[in-house]
């Protein structure tokens, strides 16, 4: 029997099946941890044949507590479970740990975090743009949430969506967040001088300056619109004090995380200074609108720029 002409041998190969390993650290949150490992154990079990899934958990805390709810997941992963401590209180060390243990169990890892939830088709569909981009990392969105009978400000104010950078599906991006990535293990291991600051593992934006350094060293990131993970707030951080204190941490992690990738100090100065006007200026803009205030986030949007300008201080805040 003749072949068909519109085949080839190659064309009736199977696709050579992805590896992932998931690299999670963690510091003292149990029930969030487990809730992330089940997601991931769904995410893998979605993706069947089409790729192997392993989980990598750096642990922070001091005296390992982590590993009971670690373990409990023995045996749900394809590339099984790693667990490690780190301990040292430094979410920079916890990453390169993470990293360092990642890196001979797949070709990619997927980074959230212990109070991240990831969509059941997380992993596919960044598997999905890399496959159709060719691209060395993979982002996506990470849309926070706050638990029921949380201040309604919380939700008629865009304090939620604060942090959000999104892009189009698909889109060239420079940077991506460790809530939410992929990365390429081979590119990793080619370029071992890209990991996460030390210097920055108390203070954060650690993984800022990771993504931005590693873009600069070639790394093509793309953005995955529906690989999407949700970060449930807890209840401490749905009131008025954390959320002001936040935005001010924003503000100095963007003028450090900003200097540390090459932005002129005075230019973020004058970024800061504009953006303290238009706080201060948006309250009257949306009342002449007719929409309301929004006092609270006005105030928030003046310490973040205050945050910015008091930058060449050297005043750090621990991360919030």
């Amino acid at each position: 029997m003749q072949d068909d002409p519109g085949t080839s041998p190659r064309d009736s190969e199977p696709e050579a099946r992805d590896s992932v390993a998931v690299a999670v650290c963690t510091y003292n949150r149990h029930e969030p941890l487990r809730a992330l490992l089940e997601a991931v154990a769904v995410n893998a079990d979605r993706l069947g044949a089409r790729a192997a899934v392993g989980v990598v958990v750096v642990d922070d805390s001091q005296d390992a507590n982590a590993r009971p709810v670690a373990e409990a997941f023995q045996g749900r992963f394809e590339l099984g479970l790693e667990y490690r401590h780190s301990g040292r209180h430094n979410i920079s060390l916890a990453r390169n740990l993470a990293l360092e243990t990642a890196l001979p169990l797949a070709q990619w890892t997927a980074m959230t975090d212990d109070d991240c939830l990831p969509v059941p088709g997380w992993l596919e569909r960044l598997l999905a743009m890399q496959r159709a981009t060719g691209a060395d990392a993979v982002t996506g969105p990470m849309l926070r949430r706050v638990p029921p009978g949380s201040p309604a400000w919380l939700r008629d104010e865009p304090f939620l969506g604060a942090a959000q950078d999104p892009s189009e599906d698909g889109a060239e991006r420079g940077s991506a967040a460790t809530h939410n990535s992929m990365i390429s293990n081979r590119w990793l291991r080619e370029h071992p001088e890209v990991r996460f600051d030390p210097a920055l593992g108390v203070t954060g934006g650690e993984d800022v300056v990771f993504y931005r350094l590693a873009h600069s060293r070639g790394l093509r990131i793309r953005y995955a619109a529906q690989a999407v993970v949700h970060e449930d707030e807890p209840p401490a951080r749905a009131t008025l004090g954390y959320q002001l204190r936040s935005f001010f941490w924003l503000g100095e992690r963007s003028y450090e995380t900003s200097v540390r990738s090459g932005v002129r100090p005075y230019r973020m100065l004058w970024h800061g200074l504009g953006s303290l006007l238009r706080a201060l200026a948006r309250p009257l803009g949306r009342l002449a609108r007719g929409q309301a205030p929004q006092l609270r986030y006005s105030l928030a949007l003046a310490l973040r720029a205050c945050g910015i300008l008091i930058g060449p201080l050297g005043l750090r805040l621990r991360h919030v």
